[in-house]
């Protein structure tokens, strides 16, 4: 019928929908067209290619956990550390090698003898690790040793300042008896502080012989009694000479036992040279 042909669509099929629709007998069949499949093709292609390369990928990171984790190599007669460090493409080459395995091998790295377990990797660092360790604890002591010194010095300084520090003890004064011994004896301290010469025998002879040792002896008859000048004390000193060579720090009366010694000595010194060279009347 013409006028129902006019309302027919002269088109059946979306390309833009990407399906052409076909009715026979009431039946829709679809279908793909040209551009539908190319399209569908594109994302296949891409899936397949996934599948391709993901395996590769993890084989890869497979590989490279597989090198990293540490490796035990036993060796075998001819090898040598450089020949086994490029086998396992180690890091730092030789030296490497023979660092983390020292205890292993020994102090020559050219000698390693067969069946030695070399530890290559990871854990081969250890050794290094430990070096470093030993390494601090060797600067350790160093730097033990020098606060010990420092303690010891600080001590020392410390323990010193008390006796620095310490007021001298002032020496107790020597004490004589009151007799011939005790004022020789005294005499004797006296010069030596003087610088007078003389001994105790020197002393003690002439003390005999010129008063038996009686600090008040007088004598009242020789030449030097008649000028009004007696000799008097334990060495017969007149009062002219007692005054003239009087010890400074004694006693000025010349019948002072030590005074009157330190006297005559010091003018038997100046006469004679020492009261030890007077065996008569001086």
């Amino acid at each position: 019928m013409p006028a129902q042909g006019k309302h027919r669509r002269t088109k059946s099929v979306s390309l833009s929908r990407g399906i052409a629709a076909v009715t026979t007998g009431g039946a829709v069949l679809a279908l793909p067209v040209l551009g539908a499949t190319t399209a569908s093709a594109t994302p296949a292609h891409s899936v397949a290619a996934e599948k391709v390369v993901a395996p590769v990928s993890v084989t890869a990171q497979v590989n490279s956990v597989t090198k990293a984790a540490p490796a035990k190599h036993s060796v075998v007669a001819g090898e040598t550390l450089s020949k086994i460090a490029r086998e396992y493409s180690v890091s730092g080459g030789w030296k490497k090698l023979y660092e983390g395995n020292r205890k292993a091998i020994g102090e020559n790295p050219n000698l390693i003898h067969p069946g030695i377990k070399l530890t290559i990797g990871a854990k081969a660092a250890a050794p290094s690790d430990a070096k470093a360790g030993k390494a601090g604890k060797a600067a350790a002591p160093s730097a033990g040793r020098a606060a010990t010194a420092e303690r010891a010095d600080r001590s020392e300084r410390t323990a010193a300042a008390p006796v620095a520090q310490a007021a001298p003890v002032a020496a107790a004064p020597a004490t004589y008896s009151n007799d011939l011994d005790g004022w020789i004896k005294e005499s004797l301290a006296i010069m030596a502080e003087r610088g007078i010469p003389g001994s105790y025998e020197g002393i003690h002879r002439n003390i005999i012989r010129e008063s038996s040792g009686n600090p008040n002896a007088i004598n009242n008859w020789d030449s030097n009694a008649v000028k009004g000048t007696p000799s008097k004390g334990l060495l017969q000193v007149i009062d002219p000479t007692f005054q003239a060579y009087h010890v400074p720090g004694t006693s000025t009366d010349s019948y002072d036992p030590v005074a009157n010694i330190t006297a005559a000595c010091n003018y038997a010194a100046d006469r004679y040279g020492s009261i030890d060279n007077v065996f008569g009347a001086y």
